[in-house]
């Protein structure tokens, strides 16, 4: 039942100023969703076969894509180009792209990657994870890679790239791997990025990793690998800022979007977070890990996320943050709304006490700061346990809120929680105490309500009660 509400002047006063706050956000955290193109036609366009390339899934074509993007480059100040990929299976290794470009593929082609290491070059770590994320040292370049670059477009007519990852996946279970595996795109301190109406298949490793990005829009994609697939993540960006994902379906064997900003005393120094990321009309399953997830590397900070209209189902995690002692950094400013779960085993999930470290340098003491997860509308069938809220002893979560969850669940108690603080309403089951006390009318500004769902959120009865 609502709970019957009014407000004061100064509860009011304070309500306004929330508004106004959240409203400067919207302007500047959304507008890049819509001002990003996802296409662009380019005056100059080449096609790959004009390079010697052979579309017959035998014929190795790295030299064919290197050289058609060398070519290219001389267009870069006249417009841009395209490298038009046609019906046919590309067998390549790892290649480069460049500013002012668009590489179009046909709804027929398949750009495969190389079954031989040798064919994916190895880079130096990235600096704000200090080593190979899964080994010390260096790491493999991507299949589709580039750096320092502006106005790129990856896209086709539902084209895929399939990085053909089951080879780098035994050799990761069978511990055989010398470096770090590559991801399968990976686009570093570049602007104006759109990847779109592609599909994305069997990557070595996360298969999207724009990092150290600004101003991004992944758009229309799809992404697959076998849901036992170990570390195949979806989506990561990856200290960027300006980040848009929207209408997608993944379905891999790791967190389908995960926000990163390095990790432990690598990214504290390092030093740039993610933040203005908006994720919205995402649908998808995962084996072992969640559907939309923050962390576990953050250290250098995540803010000002927006996600809604989410549908997670057969996963091990609806929506996770995941941090510990070490990492330092923040997450605050998270906005997560309209979320539906099937056959989800935890359907919130914090976790102050997760993964391992780069190395022994790492201070414990850095302690991470998780301030103001507002969740709300949210529902969910067949749902083992509401959620796992954990924080850090001496470290608590704060001003966590829930609002609208209903939840069809199994097993009991439904919550567990411990070292976090906040607010809920209209919440089923019950949530635990430490979370039960209401957010209206007194509690309302310790939470985050961007604009755009902010009358949503409060309930036309609330939002009429402001000053006019």
């Amino acid at each position: 039942m609502r709970r019957s509400l009014s407000l004061s002047v100064v509860e009011a006063l304070l309500l306004v100023a929330l508004i106004f706050e959240a409203q400067l956000w919207a302007v500047k955290g959304n507008s890049h969703c819509e001002n990003l193109k996802p296409l662009e036609v380019r005056p100059h366009s080449v096609t790959i076969t004009e390079f010697g390339a052979v579309g017959d899934g035998a014929t190795l074509n790295t030299k064919a894509f290197q050289n058609a993007i060398f070519y290219l480059q001389s267009f870069a100040d006249k417009g841009g180009a395209q490298l038009f990929v046609p019906k046919g299976r590309w067998l390549t290794g790892s290649f480069e792209l460049i500013s002012h470009l668009t590489l179009l593929l046909d709804k027929a082609a398949v750009i495969l990657g190389s079954e031989d290491s040798s064919d994916w070059p190895v880079d130096d770590p990235l600096p704000s994870y200090g080593r190979g994320r899964e080994l010390p040292g260096r790491r493999h370049r991507s299949l589709i890679y580039g750096n320092n670059l502006t106005d790129v477009i990856i896209t086709g007519d539902n084209g895929t790239i399939d990085g053909q990852g089951s080879i780098w996946w035994s050799w990761f279970r069978n511990h055989n791997l010398t470096f770090t595996r590559p991801h399968l795109v990976e686009l570093k301190n570049s602007t104006n990025v759109v990847i779109s109406n592609l599909t994305f298949m069997n990557s070595p490793f996360w298969t999207i990793h724009p990092v150290y990005c600004s101003h991004v829009l992944v758009q229309n994609v799809t992404i697959l690998a076998p849901l036992s697939s170990p570390n195949t993540d979806g989506i990561d960006p990856d200290s960027s800022d300006n980040v848009c994902i929207e209408d997608c379906y993944i379905s891999t064997g790791d967190d389908l979007i995960v926000i990163k900003s390095g990790w432990d005393e690598y990214g504290i120094a390092f030093g740039r977070p993610s933040f203005n990321i908006t994720i919205r009309r995402i649908s998808g399953q995962t084996g072992s890990s969640s559907g939309l997830a923050i962390g576990s590397e953050m250290s250098g900070g995540v803010s000002e996320v927006y996600a809604e209209d989410l549908r997670f189902f057969n996963s091990a995690n609806g929506i996770r943050i995941k941090t510990a002692p070490g990492r330092g950094g923040y997450v605050r400013n998270v906005y997560v709304s309209n979320v539906t779960l099937t056959g989800v085993k935890v359907a919130i999930r914090f976790t102050g006490q997760y993964g391992e470290h780069p190395d022994e340098s790492y201070d414990p003491k850095a302690l991470p700061v998780i301030d103001k997860i507002t969740i709300t509308n949210i529902k969910g069938e067949n749902i083992s346990f509401a959620g796992v809220i954990e924080g850090i002893e001496d470290d608590n979560f704060t001003n966590i809120c829930l609002s609208n969850v209903v939840l069809n669940v199994k097993k009991n108690p439904p919550w567990n929680c411990s070292y976090v603080e906040g607010y809920s309403d209209l919440v089923s089951p019950e949530i635990c105490e430490v979370l039960s006390e209401s957010i209206y009318p007194g509690h309302f500004s310790d939470c985050y309500f961007p604009i755009s769902r902010l009358q949503t959120s409060i309930g036309e009865d609330r939002y009429a009660l402001l000053p006019r």
